[in-house]
Parts: C-alpha cells; sequence; structure tokens
C-alpha cells in the first residue's frame, strides 16, 4: 500500500511479548511506547497474546471493560476474542490481548491456505510454531475487524509485526486487508540464531550459506520459511542492526528497507536521590540473599558482578562469563572478594523454601546446594550448574570468586529477592554480557542506563553500534573483539 510520507493515522503494533515477558523485545516495544503513545494517543494499540484465557491473572494487564464496548461483541461474532485494557508500563498504552485458542482446530485448512497463497512451508513445525502462527494469524483479524468497524478507509493505518511469531498476521492483511500498509521487523534470524546455537562458525560460514538448505538441516524450516515469506511480502521489512541485516540478506534473500537500532526511554531511570536509595537497598539484598545461600558473612569491600539474558549458553556469552569468573579465582594478583550472578530464568518450580526460610524467617541452616537460589527441573543436565561444577566451584569462603544461578525472572515477587530487575541491577558493581549471537542487546544499554559500568563484544549489534558511532564512554563500556576462533582471547581480555 502507498501513503502520503510518514502520514500515520493509525498505528498497530503486534507482538508475542507485549504484556508478556520472553525476551528482550518485550524491552523494544514496552519502552518505545511511551513515545509513540504521545504521538499518536489512542490511534496506538498494542497487540499481544492471550496466554491467561482461562481466568488466570496476567500481572502486567489492566482491563477495561468500557473500552470499545460495542466492537467487542462484533470481533467475538468472528471467532475471535480479544481483552482489552492497558500495559502497566508508563504511558499505560492501549492493549488487545488476544485469545487464539479457537483457531487451533482450524490450523491445517489456515496452513492450506498460505501454502496454496504463499507457499508457506509449515509441515514440519512443532507446537510453538503452530501457537505463535494461530495468534499472528488472529491479529490480523482483529485489525481487519478493528478498522472496518471505527475507522474511515481515508485514514492511513499501519500494522508493525515483530518477528516470525507474527508473520501469518502480515500474511492475512496482505490477502485480506491490503489497504493496511505492514511492516514486518525480525530482531534475528531463526538460521543466524540456530547456526550459532549448534557450534557452528556461523561469521565464517555465513556469507556461502543457503538460509532454505541450512534451515532444514537444522530442522527449523517452518520457522524460516514464516519468516523469510513475511519479509518477502510485507511493506516495508526492517531489523535493528547491521548485523541482523547481513543475515536477512543472506538467509532471506531480502535486503532491509531500514535498520532501526534500538533505543531506550530514559524516564524509566529513577532521579539521583531515588537512585542512591534503589543501590543502597539492592546492594543490601544482594548481600542478605548470598549470606544466606553460601552460609557465612561476605567483606564489606565485596564486589557484585552478573550476566542476564535467555537460556542461549553459546549465544548469550554464558560459558564465557563462568570461564571468567573461574579463572579470576585463580588469578595470584586479584584479591578482591567477587560474587557473581547469573540471571537467567529457566525451567524452575518455584524458590527454595529452606532459602527462603533463611531470609525471612527464623531458619540458621546451613544449605546443601551453594548456587541455586529457585529450583531447578532435571539440575543434573544443566549446561550452567555442569559447568561451574567442571570448574571446580565450590563457593567456599576461601574462594575468591563464587557464582550463584538466579533461574527465575526477577518481577519483583519471585519469593528470593522480592525485587524487580531494574532495581535490582542498580546494586552490581559491574556487568558482563559477552555475547557469541546477539543482534542488539539490550542488556549492556540497560546496565549503563543505571549507572553499571559493562562489558560486551563486538558481535553484539549494540557493541558494533558503539564502535561505528565511535562514542567514547570512557570506563563505562568496554567492547571486546570477538569472532569464531579467539574464544580464549576472549575470555583473558575480559580477565
Amino acid at each position: 500500500m502507498k501513503m502520503e510520507k510518514n502520514k500515520v493515522d493509525f498505528l498497530f503494533e503486534t507482538s508475542w511479548e507485549v504484556c508478556n515477558k520472553v525476551g528482550g523485545i518485550y524491552t523494544v516495544v514496552g519502552t518505545k511506547a511511551f513515545t509513540l503513545g504521545k504521538k499518536f494517543k489512542d490511534n496506538f494499540v498494542l497487540i499481544g497474546p492471550d496466554l491467561d484465557r482461562e481466568g488466570g491473572h496476567n500481572p502486567d494487564f489492566e482491563e477495561d471493560p468500557d473500552i470499545f464496548k460495542s466492537w467487542r461483541t462484533v470481533i467475538q461474532h468472528q471467532g475471535v476474542s480479544v481483552k482489552i485494557g492497558r500495559w502497566k508500563i508508563i504511558g499505560k498504552p492501549l492493549v488487545f490481548l488476544v485469545d487464539f485458542s479457537s483457531l487451533l482446530t482450524k490450523k491445517n485448512e489456515i496452513f492450506t491456505e498460505f501454502w496454496n497463497e504463499y507457499s508457506l512451508d509449515s509441515l514440519s513445525g512443532h507446537w510453538d510454531y503452530v501457537e505463535a502462527a494461530m495468534f499472528g494469524y488472529a491479529a490480523g483479524i482483529v485489525i481487519k475487524s478493528f478498522v472496518n468497524f471505527h475507522l474511515s478507509i481515508r485514514q492511513n493505518v499501519v500494522a508493525h509485526f515483530h518477528e516470525w511469531m507474527t508473520g501469518t498476521g502480515v500474511l492475512f492483511l496482505k490477502k485480506n486487508a491490503p489497504n493496511i500498509a505492514t511492516v514486518f521487523t525480525t530482531h534475528a534470524t531463526t538460521v543466524g540464531r540456530s547456526i550459532a546455537g549448534n557450534n557452528q562458525p556461523l561469521y565464517t560460514i555465513m556469507n556461502h550459506t543457503h538460509g532454505d538448505s541450512k534451515a532444514k538441516e537444522l530442522n527449523v524450516l517452518a520457522k524460516h520459511s514464516l519468516e523469510k515469506i513475511s519479509a518477502r511480502e510485507a511493506d516495508a521489512f526492517t531489523t535493528v542492526s547491521d548485523i541482523t541485516a547481513a543475515e536477512a540478506k543472506q538467509f532471506l534473500e531480502k535486503k532491509v528497507d531500514i535498520v532501526t537500532p534500538n533505543g531506550f526511554e530514559a524516564n524509566i531511570v529513577p532521579s539521583d536521590d531515588e537512585y542512591k536509595i534503589i543501590r543502597e537497598n539492592s546492594v543490601a539484598k544482594l548481600k542478605e540473599v548470598a549470606e544466606a545461600l553460601l552460609g557465612y558473612k561476605l567483606s564489606d569491600n565485596v564486589k557484585f558482578i552478573s550476566t542476564c539474558g535467555r537460556y542461549e549458553f553459546k549465544n548469550k556469552g554464558l560459558d564465557v562469563f563462568i570461564d571468567v569468573i573461574a579463572q579470576l579465582n585463580h588469578k595470584d594478583n586479584f584479591q578482591k572478594e567477587v560474587v557473581a550472578f547469573i540471571l537467567v530464568p529457566a525451567n524452575n518450580y518455584g524458590a527454595r523454601k529452606d532459602l527462603a526460610e533463611k531470609i525471612y524467617g527464623n531458619s540458621t541452616e546451613n544449605l546443601e546446594n551453594k548456587f541455586l537460589t529457585h529450583n531447578l527441573h532435571d539440575a543434573d543436565f544443566d549446561q550452567i550448574l555442569s559447568r561451574i561444577k567442571h570448574l571446580g566451584f565450590t563457593n567456599a569462603q576461601d574462594q575468591k570468586t563464587k557464582i550463584i544461578f538466579v533461574p527465575a525472572y526477577l518481577n519483583g515477587n519471585d519469593e528470593i529477592f522480592n525485587v524487580e530487575y531494574y532495581d535490582l541491577l542498580t546494586g552490581f558493581d559491574m556487568t558482563l554480557y559477552p555475547s557469541y549471537y546477539e543482534p542488539w542487546g539490550y542488556t549492556p544499554l540497560e546496565s549503563l542506563a543505571f549507572h553499571v559500568p559493562t562489558i560486551t563484544t563486538s558481535l553484539t549489534g549494540f557493541g558494533k553500534w558503539i564502535k561505528a558511532s565511535k562514542n567514547d564512554l570512557g570506563e563505562c563500556l568496554s567492547v571486546v573483539e570477538r569472532n569464531d576462533e579467539n574464544y580464549f582471547a576472549v575470555v583473558q581480555e575480559i580477565v
């Protein structure tokens, strides 16, 4: 669709992470919503999945049954249920949470339609693919219905879709509502992430790797197919960094129309006076939890270091992080006491009751497991714990460096810290994000915003952007050169 340049009357933005924190896209969408809300007011709607359709409570969402009440009945009759309300973040943007469950019984019919129309290869898609595809399709139905009911044909409408999980929304609107302009943004490529995650040398082989063939080899063909076709069929295709733009050109065979680096709303950072109080409280909490878990008092000048992100062991540089902390322990001229926290949500089943009792109750028990704050399913097969054990960590008092794995979302009610991530972040003396595959990398940006020095690598979109912009952040930020061959050199440089 063609429209007057820069003239947009109504904007929809769809993501699996609207009111549903999984990774960095939650931050991408949530932090820019304040600025978009100021520009568009309630002519801006975020669309996310209703994953609490059985009556559960979504702590991010506040429903308002009076908004668009008449249209709500219409969309219900079209076979899709929608909750309407506000995302409980700064700006409180308008949100539609879409229940896509009614489409699951029609998935074969929908996938056949897209095979005939776009040659979408969905046969190898597993449940996570099917769920996401039905959500994207349902979002397309919702957007078309709302536009037809509430808006004039003379109004310019844009629907922005994030990641392959919403790609079926692009395809639905292309066929059924071509008057609505579509934007598709990929924050990584399925093939690139899979190559890196399978310990193949992504940056060495990228320029001579065919996306379709590699997707088939790595069993991600369905996701790749949807991603590739969405990029091709959208009116505009964007990504967040030059690194991912190069991947898209090679693997998706589509040049991006524009690179849109991720930003960060400064208004979520507390004022100087507030910051000082929050940091003091967070340092005290880190020390309290660590001492309860370890079973002894830490020194007054102990240093707290952390890393965080999705559980992608190699891609996020978790291997490097653990190796760095291990080498510091054996470094003769390193005499500081360090407690390193790995803040990576994993398959946990709640807070450790024995640890919680030591922190909030009267227990003085010496805990046997000194590495975990929350109970972890299949802990014996966990990559992080296996690496910690392999490197000989004991977390004994005579070790200079200790390491603690926090496999829970820090949302303020994890039952151990009970502090939200951004507040806890202020308590660290340094952060380390030595990623191998990171199309942008919000974590070092967040760290800097909250006045915590950080280290990242040249393989992150943010790291490359910093180097290209020649911003001198002095001792606040270090960007370590990383490639396919220099793993041990990276560890040594960080140490």
